[in-house]
């Protein structure tokens, strides 16, 4: 599933310097040494001062005395003296993110939970300055209109540049990092945050260890018995359409651009016959350039666009710019921004050896409504490019258990969802909320993929690990949040 969760608080946190001097273990000691070190926001929006170290775990779970590999981990310390002795771990999405650059800048919206409770960010094997099984994928690999037997070869080129055995970077073997960190930072306990991706990590996690795991929050739940891929066209195009069909409800945004579904289509169909030559500024040297902006362009980003209700507020007026007025360069340069944002996201080597472990062989192609994807503006392209990459690439241990779904789980959980979510919608979260029976679900009108930059879903956070359960939740404040105005021009969106 994509990467790059649009937060709506984005900065830096403000640590007083004596908080770096707190315990960054529980009652039973630390066992891994942490130096004072700096969290930098991967785009150079701030930082922040943590304490980091590094712990050597077995590559190959099933031979510990083979090949190490070294996991990434910074705890970013509680501020009270008086610490509760169970942190929240954040686990990242994608797959193929790293956790410490995926939250450095929404760590500020976790400061009421901070005040109590360290912090800690792991980087999952594979990613970040976990050993990153990291590969350079061309800006085309990314489009929508991908030629597979072109992914194909690209995958082969990868694997033979990894720094790893792909086989054993899973979510199977993660769990078991996050124990071994656990245990040698001395906690006894852990709460644990998944966004996307990350919430199949945290409830396995829960599965294997439960005694360790006091709550989870679920942010873009996934389901842990469902396969990743079949209805991510069919959920992104619900999403598109939803967006659009807001638009055609909105007095200002239907009065600027009333006939917006249709303009979408005609654009579709023109790109689909050929495609059309932009120009637009390169991004680091602002010289101008020509590209040729494809269906496949379209297609990418439309789909990336509505996992935000902001960014999905700018969709009406780029649609309208090359549909209505032939201006393509706004949509053009928005795209190429997407794509720069994937790449430097992903660690395209652990996102397929997830992928192909456990989600692509869990996929019945015979069951596969192909007129539906059809209909879609994605197609069954993403298929067929995850089905072409795993075709070559080589399949790791997954635990038997891990699609099972959960049943009766006594560890509270706290699950979010945005109502337009397009990759996790919130039928995902209600499925796996019938394994906990201490549970709340809270889906957020307007809303797309994870809720941690709202202000309603921080407090919920917070007061959800402070009493250990969803009983009693009052989830109320979600009652308040609505999708963003749309742009109706350039300057900005309507009041």
């Amino acid at each position: 599933m994509p990467a790059q969760p649009q937060w709506r608080l984005i900065g830096a946190l403000t640590l007083a310097a004596a908080a770096l001097a707190s315990s960054a273990s529980g009652p039973g000691g630390p066992r891994l040494a942490l130096e004072p070190c700096r969290l930098e926001h991967p785009y150079g929006l701030g930082s922040v001062p943590a304490r980091c170290g590094r712990l050597a775990v077995a590559e190959d779970p099933g031979s510990p005395t083979g090949r190490k590999i070294d996991l990434a981990i910074a705890v970013v310390p509680a501020v009270s003296a008086r610490a509760k002795p169970d942190p929240l771990f954040l686990i990242a999405g994608g797959p193929g993110q790293g956790a410490r650059d995926s939250f450095v800048g929404v760590l500020g919206a976790l400061g009421s939970v901070r005040r109590d409770r360290d912090i800690v960010l792991v980087d999952q094997r594979g990613t970040g300055g976990s050993n990153a099984m990291q590969c350079e994928f061309p800006p085309e690999a990314v489009e929508a209109d991908a030629d597979p037997e072109k992914l194909r070869q690209l995958a082969l080129e990868c694997l033979a540049k990894l720094p790893g055995d792909p086989r054993f970077y899973t979510t199977s073997a993660a769990v078991r990092d996050l124990e071994a960190v656990r245990a040698a930072l001395g906690y006894a306990r852990i709460n644990l945050y998944g966004a996307s991706y990350g919430t199949r990590v945290a409830q396995h996690y829960l599965r294997r260890y439960p005694a360790r795991t006091r709550a989870v929050v679920l942010d873009g739940v996934v389901d842990p018995a469902l396969a990743l891929g079949p209805a991510m066209a069919l959920d992104a195009e619900a999403a598109l359409r939803a967006a659009l069909a807001r638009c055609a409800t909105s007095p200002d945004c239907v009065a600027r651009y009333p006939d917006i579904a249709t303009e979408f289509d005609a654009l579709r169909r023109r790109l689909a016959s050929a495609p059309v030559r932009v120009s637009i500024p390169d991004p680091v040297s602002a010289q101008p350039r020509d590209v040729d902006f494809t269906a496949g362009h379209l297609a990418l980003a439309a789909r990336m666009l509505v996992y935000s209700d902001i960014s999905a507020s700018l969709l009406p007026l780029l649609i309208h710019e090359a549909a209505a007025r032939d201006n393509f360069a706004p949509l053009a340069a928005q795209t190429e921004m997407l794509r720069e944002q994937l790449e430097d996201a992903l660690a395209y080597g652990m996102h397929n050896s997830v992928v192909c472990s456990e989600d692509l062989p869990f996929v019945d192609a015979s069951a596969l409504d192909r007129d539906a994807l059809g209909r879609t503006f994605l197609g069954s392209s993403l298929l067929e490019g995850m089905s072409a990459m795993c075709e070559v690439w080589p399949r790791g241990p997954v635990d038997e258990d891990l699609k099972a779904p959960l049943r009766g789980s006594a560890v509270p959980a706290l699950l979010l969802s945005g109502e337009l979510d397009p990759v996790t919608p919130p039928r995902y979260a209600a499925a796996a909320a019938a394994g906990f029976t201490d549970q709340a679900q809270v889906i957020f009108k307007g809303q797309g993929h994870v809720q941690l930059g709202l202000r309603c879903a921080q407090g919920l956070i917070r007061h959800f690990l402070d009493a250990g359960t969803a009983a009693g939740l009052d989830a109320s404040c979600a009652d308040a949040i609505g999708p963003a105005p749309f742009f109706l021009d350039f300057s900005g969106s309507a009041p």
